[in-house]
């Protein structure tokens, strides 16, 4: 793996969990346990990306009366994308600019097709430093 040509699609998780903003945030707490993620994008019926779930959302969000809350009311709607070609350092530009945990990956038809997270950042960071180590 060529750090100085390393891609956004290099590195994403195409293997995706989402939701639709009608969910309700007890599945996605349940989706995120299981899988043991932190990030969960949120689509729309064409697949497009209209937000991001983060499990800060989940932990900030409560309902005083116990009623049932829409993922689309605590979600983050303001969301940086990226492309699977974008360099992967202008990706983790971004991330640490805007202090954010992931970004969705979209398509030529700006369709969700993967995400890249800060964890993803750091196995590269881990794999460079063993190649680093070996030299």
């Amino acid at each position: 793996m060529k750090l100085e040509r390393l891609t956004v699609g290099d590195m994403m998780t195409t293997a995706l969990i989402t939701l639709k903003g009608g969910d309700r945030l007890t599945r996605a707490d349940v989706d995120m346990k299981l899988a043991n993620v932190r990030h969960i994008p949120v689509i729309d019926d064409r697949g497009h990306c209209i937000g991001v779930l983060s499990n800060r959302d989940v932990l900030g969000a409560a309902s005083s009366d116990g009623s049932p809350i829409p993922i689309g009311d605590v979600m983050t709607k303001q969301i940086f994308t990226v492309r699977p070609d974008t360099p992967a350092h202008e990706a983790a530009e971004l991330l640490i600019e805007h202090k954010i945990g992931a970004l969705p990956v979209i398509g030529e038809e700006e369709q969700l097709i993967g995400i890249v997270t800060e964890t993803d950042f750091l196995v590269v960071a881990h794999r460079a430093l063993i190649e680093a180590d070996d030299e």
